[in-house]
């Protein structure tokens, strides 16, 4: 066990005296508290508590939250908290409640974009670069956990880059794990860095962990805001396929002469599909898309983005133990419907 009170060397005191301790934490703790203060004062009045279904006291609705992002009242929360639900509601620190319609929604990053009826000069905070994020770094969760308003937890970032499975299926991709602490409710709330910045959305815990919590990075945020402001839903390529990851036989991997030890089962093929329509079959194992590898079905869904909509790719599948190239088309995939 190390011992800082006292540095003794053949029986003689060092000469080297060590810093007296403090007679309390006070200006360590008034450090962490300021910090956690500040953010909360600069970002807390943005935070919103996200209400779902009817106004009614007997039919109980739907509780989040969200984080408005423009002071004309643009607001992201997750696209679980708003479901299919028609009539939304905004109450903010004050207590004021507004209506807000849904702009768009991405089930496969569980984002949504709300728009508050009639806001002007709402207090608003903006979206900071989660690639710039550290491990051990200090984040504050703002949110409204279980129906109580304003709640404000701190911790630090667990683990940057994971993957997450969305309500749709799809894999979130690049999501921060952080132990600050996060209940039903939270979802839709900002995790703020020490400088202010939303840095991640809230939106999952793991039931019976603890300190285990997910937020989709604001990175990704930034992306589904822009393409739902464009376009209304978020666009990525479609081929027709359904698939799962499936292990690649190695007499096979070597007769074709891949490394792949996984690869892309297709197990249907859409008739008149894209991928139909080029000549692949139920069976096919993908193992390159436009020259980026595919390790499994997560790797073809995140390879199909916007980039390939309308134009020709190339797809590499193993078929029967043997190496087929096939030129695809992929088209613009339908939006999610509400």
């Amino acid at each position: 066990m190390l011992d800082f009170t006292s540095d003794i060397a053949d029986g003689v005191s060092s000469s080297r005296a060590a810093a007296p301790a403090p007679d309390n934490d006070q200006e360590l703790l008034d450090a962490y508290s300021n910090a956690v203060i500040d953010v909360t004062d600069r970002v807390g009045p943005a935070v919103v508590r996200v209400e779902t279904g009817p106004k009614s006291a007997r039919e109980r609705g739907g509780l989040g939250s969200g984080i408005v992002i423009s002071p004309d009242g643009l607001v992201l929360t997750n696209s679980h908290v708003v479901g299919a639900s028609k009539e939304i509601r905004l109450r903010d620190i004050e207590g004021i409640v507004t209506d807000a319609r849904v702009l768009g929604v991405d089930p496969d990053t569980d984002l949504a974009l709300l728009r508050a009826d009639g806001a002007r000069d709402l207090a608003y905070a903006s979206l900071g670069n989660s690639k710039s994020l550290r491990r051990g770094q200090l984040v504050v969760a703002i949110g409204n956990p279980l129906g109580f308003e304003s709640t404000v937890t701190a911790g630090v970032v667990s683990a940057l880059g994971r993957s997450i499975r969305s309500v749709s299926g799809r894999t979130i991709e690049d999501v921060i794990q952080t132990d600050a602490a996060l209940n039903p409710g939270n979802s839709g709330g900002a995790l703020v860095s020490s400088k202010a910045e939303v840095i991640g959305i809230n939106t999952a815990i793991i039931a019976g962990a603890q300190g285990i919590c997910f937020a989709v990075a604001s990175n990704t945020a930034q992306f589904v805001l822009s393409e739902i402001i464009r376009h209304g839903y978020v666009r990525r390529a479609y081929i027709g396929v359904a698939g799962q990851t499936a292990p690649i036989p190695r007499r096979h991997a070597v007769l074709a002469g891949v490394d792949n030890t996984m690869g892309a089962l297709l197990a249907q093929v859409e008739q008149d599909g894209p991928a139909a329509k080029a000549g692949l079959l139920s069976g096919d194992v993908v193992i390159k898309l436009d020259g980026i590898a595919v390790h499994g079905v997560d790797d073809l869904i995140r390879a199909l983005d916007h980039n390939r909509i309308g134009r020709t790719v190339e797809m590499e599948v193993l078929r029967l133990g043997r190496l087929r190239a096939f030129d695809i088309h992929p088209t613009e995939r339908k939006p999610a419907a509400r």
